[in-house]
């Protein structure tokens, strides 16, 4: 296992430590609306300094993009975290919600670990060495039909993402696959496509740490990612689609259909 990695699973299993002894507690949390419907806990924060203190202390020099404390310049490295995906589940107690780190080298993705601190499960991946979950090689599913995909999504939420947009999309999904799933965490859904839970996924106006690290996961685990196109896009526009390469293609041919 790389190094860099070790240091992420590390720093990921920390603060999911952190975050599962705090959600016995939850009642007691200070909350802060970010804005209508988006939230942020004393959780998120602190969870995401001990993620920025094992990065700092094994690689100083390298840079970091956290959704809470903004950008922290540095060299051809940049680490990407979402201390806390998840946060309205898990100040509701319910139990889907992940740590998500990324590392990027010069614009690309080379490691990622995705962990939920409940059931701990441990998603990640290197570059060219494969997607894991527990150590176990994982890959994305085989069914090649519509009809018969479980597809997840996420529900527009802030005031800067079209739900006009969205909700032609889901009406079709809807109709047209055996099932649409909306657990609440974009870092979760994308490694359930890596280990072939979902047949896809997309969502529309994610934010780059909501998905770099499931980005990886997918294409290790043999799936795909695109932006609603299927360009390469996503990551600046934070709309994404992603699953087995029989679906992927499929979905590309919906979307068109509801010419987003």
């Amino acid at each position: 296992m790389h190094p860099i990695l070790n240091i992420a699973i590390s720093a990921a299993r920390e603060a999911g430590i952190y975050i599962a002894r705090a959600g016995n507690r939850i009642d007691t949390l200070t909350v802060i609306n970010k804005q209508k419907h988006d939230f942020v806990s004393e959780v998120d924060i602190n969870a995401e300094q001990i993620i920025i203190q094992h990065i700092q202390k094994a690689y100083p020099s390298h840079g970091i993009i956290a959704e809470e404390s903004g950008i922290i310049e540095g060299d051809e490295y940049q680490w990407i975290i979402d201390p806390l995906d998840g946060t309205t589940n898990f100040l509701h107690n319910i139990p889907q919600y992940a740590v998500s780190i990324a590392v990027m080298k010069k614009d690309i993705l080379q490691h990622s670990v995705i962990y939920n601190p409940v059931s701990e499960e441990l998603f990640y991946a290197s570059a060219g060495d494969g997607a894991y979950l527990n150590n176990k090689r994982i890959r994305v599913s085989k069914n090649n039909e519509l009809d018969k995909a479980l597809i997840g999504t996420g529900f527009p939420y802030r005031s800067d993402q079209n739900i006009d947009a969205y909700l032609p999309s889901l009406k079709n999904f809807m109709a047209k696959t055996a099932g649409i799933r909306r657990p609440g965490s974009a870092a979760l859904d994308l490694a359930w496509v890596s280990c072939g839970r979902f047949d896809g996924f997309y969502e529309m106006g994610l934010h780059i740490w909501d998905i770099a690290a499931g980005v990886l996961l997918i294409k290790e685990a043999g799936g795909m990612v695109g932006d609603l196109k299927g360009g390469k896009t996503y990551l600046k526009t934070g709309n994404i689609l992603a699953g087995n390469p029989y679906i992927f293609h499929k979905m590309i041919l919906e979307f068109k259909k509801c010419q987003l």
